[in-house]
């Protein structure tokens, strides 16, 4: 039993090291906190030139909300932290409701520090759709590795896991509860 547990870990640390990279990017020290990497020093040529044209689009049509969340998207995708809340906080004023950008923005602001904003992100997320499990899963992510509250990480992930309990993150976020419960983690 005490090498399937090591196994079983070992496997949700890797998944949890791969999806980690997958749903918050490489996140650079050099960086600056408020801005991201700046347009002409990292962002591919495509991203470029398609947020220069949703640019365009946004300022020609500010609200098209589609638009505004193309622009959050490669906002987000380029590590542009600020300018990324700034485009989701203009879909959001058009569409309140929409559960997706709420999470898209509740990561931007775990990104910048501001969890208190990216955990009512998440909850707003949750009341509009109890269902939305990557508002679950990252909620999750701030209490356990941001604010050490273990047991309302816990929590969060307990309602991920009745909605989804075999999908490759249910696996992940398994081992990551296992974790919280070792005497490493504090508890």
């Amino acid at each position: 039993m005490k090498k399937e547990q090591i196994l079983v870990a070992v496997i949700a640390l890797v998944a949890g090291l791969l999806l980690g990279v997958l749903f918050f990017g490489s996140k650079k020290d050099s960086a600056p906190v408020d801005g991201g990497v700046p347009m002409g020093g990292g962002a591919p040529a495509d991203y470029r030139q398609r947020i220069s044209e949703v640019e365009k689009i946004v300022a020609k049509e500010p609200n098209n909300t589609q638009a505004w969340i193309q622009l959050g998207n490669d906002y987000f995708d380029t590590d542009q932290t600020q300018k990324a809340i700034n485009a989701y906080g203009k879909a959001l004023e058009l569409d309140p409701n929409n559960a997706n950008v709420l999470t898209d923005q509740g990561v931007m602001y775990r990104k910048m520090g501001w969890f208190d904003k990216a955990i009512a992100n998440f909850e707003k997320a949750q009341k509009l759709d109890s269902n939305h499990l990557q508002s679950l899963y990252n909620l999750g992510v701030v209490y356990a590795q941001d604010l050490k509250q273990p047991a309302k990480a816990a929590e969060a992930w307990g309602r991920y896991l009745k909605l989804d309990s075999t999908s490759p993150t249910a696996q992940q976020i398994k081992g990551m509860m296992e974790q919280l419960k070792s005497p490493s983690s504090g508890k």
